[in-house]
């Protein structure tokens, strides 16, 4: 790499900053939704993939519903990278404004949607922490698709959100087969199984408070 090599990053940087300030100087909602669009489009899964990950900076600078939205249909990407990227910014948003972010939430489970949002967003509303938690996590547990329902089981563990007791008992004959990730390794499990784990992890809870 020659002196010049460095200096063109450095140009790259400060012309990256100053696009970035002009962009944001205005309200670019549709045209940044407009661009997650097209990037979820492209043959090229790394220009995606880095188009997707700028993205999710963009949006989390831009206030309102829709930017919520677009986050979400980020977080729905198949790329792990894209959805950490993802995760991350829609969790700067929910701190500030929780309310819309669980609205939108609610809306995909009234869906139901389907996609990888679906097995994120019970952990990202645990971590955010805020009232209502259970209320939602309810709606992932009666979602029909399995392996939503078993990120929301683990979400309702961690969340140690006891009172969703009664929806696990309803799933302890669940047979249908899913698949844990924890790390590099996978293990397979049923619903039904996953839901009696956790209403024993429960139980300890309250012989332990």
């Amino acid at each position: 790499m020659s002196r010049a090599d460095l200096d063109a990053i450095f140009d790259a940087d400060r012309a990256l900053r100053e696009a970035e300030s002009r962009l944001l100087e205005g309200d670019p909602t549709d045209l940044l939704l407009d661009a997650i669009a097209e990037a979820r489009a492209l043959d090229d899964p790394d220009e995606a993939a880095a188009r997707l990950i700028r993205l999710a900076d963009l949006c989390a600078q831009v206030p309102g519903v829709a930017m919520i939205e677009g986050l979400i249909d980020i977080l729905d990407d198949e790329d792990p990278q894209v959805r950490v990227q993802a995760g991350e910014a829609l969790l700067d948003v929910a701190f500030d404004y929780y309310g819309d972010v669980a609205r939108a939430i609610e809306a995909r489970l009234e869906g139901p949607h389907r996609g990888p949002c679906m097995v994120e967003l019970p952990f990202l509303l645990v971590e955010v922490g805020e009232g209502g938690t259970a209320r939602l996590l309810k709606g992932f547990l009666r979602h029909p698709d399995p392996e939503v329902i078993a990120a929301g089981i683990e979400a309702a563990v961690e969340a140690q959100e006891t009172s969703l007791a009664p929806e696990l008992e309803k799933l302890t004959g669940d047979q249908r087969d899913v698949t844990i990730a924890d790390f590099e390794s996978e293990t397979e499990a049923t619903v039904g199984a996953l839901a009696t784990e956790a209403l024993e992890l429960f139980a300890q809870m309250d012989e332990n408070p």
